[in-house]
């Protein structure tokens, strides 16, 4: 907390730090919003110009629009070894009625490990999480530190899509008995939609919307409301797809990657029954946070795919319809980008990992 404190005191009293960024949009301001983060997962948010923002090791930060910040309690107890921790923060477009909040977390169970969902109400002053519980888990828990996913997306009609990954079980993402390797929708309470794709499908977790996936980290809705999630490959295969009821991505079936070892995964590139990326990167990027950019600073970015990569410092801009990589927006900043998102005003805001620090973009 001391660390925190005198952070937030020097954050009020100096100027915040700017640098260029060349794109084909032209010189843009990558500006230092605050630092002194330790393993940054997520960035939420708030109404009034606060942003929460989520730390593996399970801490919730909340950085006021004056630029102090405090760290908020009662919240999820995160269980932070190997990928897993306190992971994605959503906050729903009714928070100023309801003040919730969404985390997807690690939890345990028996023993073991797995992804879970809760909420709780901020407190009017910020510093405390009111009433937190935990909604949904995965079944079942592993004892594997590997693949926990994790993002929380807001659907238009008010459910909740959040991404697991396969927790290091490849064949387990092809088995619709577990929530492995798969997108799980729910409702706001933690319920099962009544419009699931395989809620009457026996021997099917009825909460899956999508599986085959592998180790989704980022998601995004597009216009029209449509989910898509960058993930995970192997060595090589790293995808963006746009995400279909009932789906089944492939993994480990099918992929445009190879295991570490250099072997073959599975039976090829296609198979029939099994969705194709709209994208794949070979080498692989780690993506990690994803936004489908509205178009509002820069129009000619509208429909635009921004992805953050762990492994090559950079953020991937995507243009539709056919889905490549149009550019990579690089500085000194984009070290190891967690995640990226738009802001309330059309700023693209991100999160360092090697700097622990919150950046935005704007012109």
């Amino acid at each position: 907390m001391l660390r925190r404190l005198s952070l937030a005191a020097l954050c009020a009293c100096l100027p915040l730090t700017a640098h260029a960024m060349t794109t084909m949009q032209g010189k843009l301001t990558v500006t230092q919003v605050a630092d002194g983060f330790e393993q940054p997962w997520a960035i939420g948010h708030l109404p009034d110009g606060g942003v929460l923002i989520t730390e593996r090791d399970g801490a919730v930060i909340h950085l006021r629009a004056d630029g102090s910040r405090v760290s908020v309690m009662d919240g999820p107890q995160a269980i932070a070894e190997g990928q897993g921790g306190l992971l994605d923060v959503m906050v729903p477009r009714d928070f100023t009625q309801s003040r919730e909040v969404f985390f997807s977390y690690v939890s345990t169970q028996n023993g073991s490990t797995g992804t879970a969902l809760g909420k709780g109400r901020l407190s009017e002053d910020g510093t405390r999480f009111e009433g937190f519980e935990k909604i949904w888990q995965m079944a079942p828990h592993k004892q594997t530190e590997r693949h926990f996913g994790s993002r929380v997306v807001e659907a238009m009609d008010g459910t909740i899509f959040i991404t697991i990954g396969d927790r290091g079980d490849r064949p387990s993402a092809q088995d619709r008995s577990t929530h492995n390797g798969s997108v799980i929708r729910l409702t706001r309470s933690g319920g099962i939609p009544s419009d699931n794709p395989f809620l009457n499908t026996p021997n099917v977790q009825p909460a899956i919307y999508s599986y085959g996936h592998r180790n989704p980290q980022g998601a995004s809705l597009d216009a029209d409301g449509v989910l898509w999630v960058a993930e995970h490959g192997a060595r090589g295969g790293d995808e963006v797809n746009r995400v279909k009821p009932g789906g089944n991505y492939g993994w480990p079936v099918i992929s445009y990657g190879t295991h570490y070892s250099g072997d073959k995964i599975g039976e090829g590139t296609r198979k029939e029954g099994m969705e194709q990326p709209l994208h794949y990167w070979d080498p692989s990027i780690a993506p990690s946070g994803m936004m489908i950019y509205s178009g509002k600073l820069w129009p000619a970015w509208e429909g635009d795919i921004f992805v953050g990569s762990l492994r090559d410092n950079y953020i991937s801009r995507l243009e539709g319809p056919n889905v490549f990589e149009r550019e990579k927006l690089q500085s000194p900043q984009t070290g190891r980008v967690r995640d990226v998102i738009e802001g309330p005003d059309g700023a693209i805001w991100f999160l360092s990992v090697d700097s622990g620090a919150l950046y935005k973009i704007t012109p």
